[in-house]
């Protein structure tokens, strides 16, 4: 008989034959649709789900910690529903899953739910809280040395010690900071930090004597060095885990809590002293580290864990030696006290001194050269040109601020016969100035038109105190205080956006401190000029020194910004 057999080997040929005309005609059919066989493809690759799933396959080829989620169902035409569900032939199709990054000890994804923020509040509450104790202690003290010198018996140069302790201390400390973050990771440095506050200030509240005060005042800047640079660290590892990029929001936060911060220190000295006394100053630190402590403890993602070795006393002993290159530190550290002692003297100079800080610093560069773990890498900074001007523009401009937080301030008290807590008062809008113009410049990640337009106001203010004297109304010295306010909300953000930019992930919380010692750096030679204009008190005639001092820091700023053609408009 002729025919297909019913059984054997012939008959399963021809079906397999009408399955494959079948399967010919099929995809003839849905490339006729689609206009040509890349249509259903190309739907699924423009779905945010299907570049959703890339994302979370390249996460999971990184090694992270993973959790099994289902996946919604689909066809191979990209439609969700029943019919994707069952298949073409009503048979269930096997579910597919994918994975979702999980950071160690949260429980919670790196990358946050359908309309989450990868940086919530929660993440930087903490981290603008342990940066902003650094300046508040800087300045809160200015108000209370009076007190302190009656006190313990000492006069005000020696009372004025405690806040070089502090500016010392974190310049040196805020760079080997950011390396114990790399090395112990930067939430464990971060609690330690606080900690350490939270017993200067139990030290402070309770010293019997001067030396003591100096302790606590040490103490503090070493807790408080930890703040900035390891928040930096935690702010780029999540940016580049979540694929942000640069969190402008959170950077203007930082900067805010980082440096305009620091004209709050004298409102808030001023009314600790006169409700309690100068004690307050320093056990305000008490409540403010453990806060801190708690926040970072419940909202701040663990650190990987150290491994065995990292956990044993000789091993984190070597570590630190390694990683902290103690040789460096004393040679930077000798060089600043060197040049701070010589600088308090600059009437008087005593040159051997200001040789010991030359010789300091020539020794630290050989020695940094040559280390296998520097202290700071002068050989990185040789290289990165664009780094080491964001430095010297960030000390150049610290230095008019201060001129101003610190000189214009004693004038109000001195020249213009204020007291300490009015003119605390008039000096409080700067922080709400600079809190707003960061919020502005930071959304829109502006780099160098807030460089020139802060080099330009500090210009028009050195110039403007010119015509400040004794009989200057309130108003107009409050108006001052909020173009200098200005001032610190553009630089602040600028700067730390193109450090941000200009700086590797793994060396951002190195870099992060430098940026901050430059800070203290300025500080201290404000602190210079201030001593040689204010020899006794301060006057009309020395104020307007200081407005020559302060106007050509801003033309100087103003000319490096405008011929240095590496500056960005703006960071991605």
């Amino acid at each position: 008989m002729g025919g297909v057999p019913r059984h054997g080997p012939a008959r399963r040929a021809a079906g397999a034959r009408r399955h494959a005309d079948r399967a010919r005609r099929h995809r003839d059919e849905q490339g006729r649709r689609v206009d040509g066989a890349r249509g259903a493809r190309a739907r699924l690759q423009r779905d945010p789900r299907t570049r959703r799933h890339d994302r979370l396959e390249r996460r999971r080829a990184r090694g992270q910690r993973r959790e099994r989620v289902p996946r919604p169902r689909r066809d191979r035409h990209g439609r969700r529903g029943h019919r994707a569900a069952t298949g073409r032939h009503g048979h269930r199709s096997i579910r597919r899953e994918v994975t979702r990054t999980i950071e160690p000890g949260t429980g919670t994804g790196a990358t946050p739910a359908p309309g989450g923020k990868p940086f919530p509040a929660r993440f930087v509450a903490p981290l603008l809280w342990g940066a902003a104790l650094n300046p508040i202690n800087t300045s809160i003290l200015a108000t209370a040395l009076v007190a302190i010198a009656t006190a313990f018996g000492v006069g005000s140069g020696q009372a004025a010690s405690l806040v070089a302790a502090v500016y010392v201390t974190s310049a040196v400390a805020q760079p080997a900071m950011g390396k114990l973050a790399l090395a112990f990771g930067p939430r464990r440095v971060f609690v330690a930090g606080l900690a350490i506050v939270v017993v200067a200030g139990v030290i402070g509240a309770t010293a019997q004597s001067f030396g003591w005060l100096i302790v606590s005042r040490v103490l503090i800047g070493l807790g408080t060095a930890a703040g900035y640079p390891t928040a930096m660290t935690l702010i780029r590892r999540r940016a580049d885990k979540v694929g942000s990029g640069i969190p402008g929001a959170v950077l203007g936060s930082m900067s805010v809590a980082g440096q305009v911060t620091a004209a709050l220190g004298l409102p808030i000295g001023g009314v600790l002293v006169g409700v309690w006394d100068w004690r307050a100053v320093f056990a305000i630190n008490i409540p403010l580290g453990l806060v801190g402590i708690v926040l970072a403890l419940l909202w701040i993602p663990r650190d990987e864990p150290l491994d065995a070795a990292a956990r044993d006393f000789r091993e984190i002993v070597h570590s630190l030696v390694r990683t902290l290159d103690p040789l460096g530190m004393v040679l930077f550290a000798g060089a600043i006290v060197a040049l701070i002692v010589f600088l308090q003297a600059v009437r008087e100079p005593v040159w051997w001194v200001l040789g010991i800080a030359v010789v300091s610093a020539a020794a630290m560069v050989w020695w940094e050269r040559r280390a296998s773990h520097p202290f700071i890498d002068v050989r990185m900074l040789a290289a990165n040109g664009p780094l080491v001007r964001t430095y010297t523009r960030q000390f150049a401009t610290q230095i008019a601020m201060y001129l101003v937080l610190y000189g214009y301030v004693q004038w109000l008290e001195q020249g213009r016969g204020l007291s300490a807590s009015v003119a605390g008062l008039i000096m409080l809008p700067m922080t709400g100035v600079g809190a707003i113009v960061s919020a502005f410049i930071a959304k829109r990640a502006l780099v160098r038109g807030p460089l020139i337009g802060s080099a330009a106001v500090v210009v028009a203010g050195g110039l403007s105190l010119l015509f400040v004297d004794g009989s200057t109304s309130i108003v107009a010295l409050v108006l001052l205080s909020l173009g200098f306010g200005a001032v610190t909300g553009l630089t602040g953000v600028a700067n730390q956006s193109a450090l941000y930019e200009q700086t590797d992930a793994s060396r951002i919380g190195v870099a992060s401190g430098l940026l901050r010692t430059s800070t203290n750096l300025g500080a201290i030679g404000a602190a210079a000029v201030l001593g040689f204009v204010f020899p006794a008190d301060a006057t009309d005639a020395g104020l307007h020194q200081v407005a020559w001092v302060i106007a050509a820091i801003g033309a100087a700023v103003l000319a490096l910004v405008l011929f240095d053609r590496r500056i960005p408009r703006k960071v991605r």
